[in-house]
């Protein structure tokens, strides 16, 4: 499981490279434009030589069309042969441990050794919409935003034990006596067989996502792969994988910590449309931030917009993080944020408002680092 997790280095670049996919939806586009860039997409980071391809939940979002990621990922399964397939992440306080075990369990099925499980512990959407998805917290979460309360209840403070409890689904081994001794996530772990021939139980690696310190130690204890959402949550970077590596214990799944970063970055042809491209995607985080979520912004919808001198300043201080500009200055900024972290794994997301802008940076991100032709 060590030798699916740690990615092979291609062409120049100094570590793995990866895919984030958040399936963007572009004003004037559809959900399924967006799905149909994802498939353009997969195959080109395959072809392309990029190691992994991670989709992430995320709910009551216009502009992203990801809610479903075990969904999207079979989709993809059906239109790729050998890149890694993942979520980046499944938001497991919404789900039943049961149902996750299931859906990843159907997934390792269809194809064996390229699914990734990345797990997170935040909703992955606000107060209502969570409660709307766990119906058993509806009634305080709607008094709550009612009385425009603190937000509810995340479900996040028994993560441990419901990691613990996927964990034991995914490979069938509740001990005697415990409840669900009986029962079975179907299908359950593949049998793998080794270069020697012998067949063992295999299933998907489990990997912890996180923006702060609390999964960043838990990974590290439980020594399982962790990934930091450095797209949006730069500032804690560096102390949650000093945490992380601090943190971490030998496990059956890892030696020593491997830490995956998720960075945003859009490479154009020329600079100045890099800027366009990504003012609209911060145009489209304003909205989102000050409850008006809705589809990304054309890049002349947000040059035309008026920005608060508020908005300005979170514009700016939120593309500081997004690594932009030619090929070669997108490389210059991912190399620098290598060194500066130490991430074992660079995964890029690059929103833009059409599909066909985000294809054509990865196209150029692999070009710059001299990644396999396609």
């Amino acid at each position: 499981m060590a030798d699916e997790i740690r990615g092979e280095v291609r062409g120049s670049a100094p570590v793995p490279l990866s895919v984030l996919d958040l399936v963007t939806v572009g004003a004037g586009r559809t959900a399924t434009d967006a799905l149909r860039t994802s498939v353009t997409l997969s195959r080109l980071a395959e072809n392309r030589g990029y190691h992994r391809y991670w989709v992430a939940e995320h709910h009551s979002m216009p502009g992203v069309a990801s809610s479903s990621p075990a969904v999207i990922l079979a989709h993809l399964a059906a239109h790729t042969e050998r890149i890694r397939l993942g979520s980046g992440g499944v938001m497991l306080p919404n789900h039943a441990p049961l149902v996750i075990a299931e859906q990843f369990g159907t997934l390792e099925a269809m194809a064996p050794g390229r699914i990734d499980l990345g797990l997170g512990r935040a909703p992955g959407t606000d107060g209502a919409t969570a409660a709307a998805l766990r119906r058993t917290e509806l009634p305080q979460a709607l008094g709550s935003a009612r009385a425009g309360g603190t937000p509810i209840h995340s479900g996040a403070d028994d993560f441990p034990q419901q990691l613990a409890e996927l964990v034991r689904f995914l490979d069938d081994d509740f001990p005697d006596g415990h409840p669900y001794r009986r029962v079975h996530a179907v299908p359950g772990p593949v049998q793998a067989t080794s270069p020697g021939g012998v067949q063992s139980p295999h299933r998907p690696p489990v990997w912890l996502l996180g923006s702060s310190g609390f999964s960043a130690r838990l990974a590290g204890m439980l020594g399982l792969p962790f990934a930091f959402a450095h797209h949006f949550s730069a500032q804690n970077t560096i102390p949650a994988l000093d945490l992380y590596r601090e943190s971490f214990r030998p496990s059956a799944v890892l030696d020593e910590p491997y830490a995956l970063i998720g960075v945003a970055a859009l490479a154009a042809d020329e600079e100045r449309e890099a800027r366009r491209q990504v003012l609209a995607a911060a145009l489209n985080m304003v909205r989102l931030r000050t409850g008006r979520p809705g589809l990304v912004p054309t890049p002349e919808e947000a040059e035309a917009y008026d920005f608060s001198p508020m908005e300005r300043e979170f514009v700016t201080s939120w593309n500081a993080n997004v690594v932009h500009g030619t090929p070669d200055e997108v490389r210059a900024g991912l190399d620098d944020l290598h060194k500066r972290t130490g991430a074992d794994e660079l995964m890029i997301t690059s929103n833009a408002h059409s599909g066909e802008v985000r294809v054509r940076s990865y196209e150029l991100i692999a070009d710059a680092y001299g990644l396999p032709a396609s």
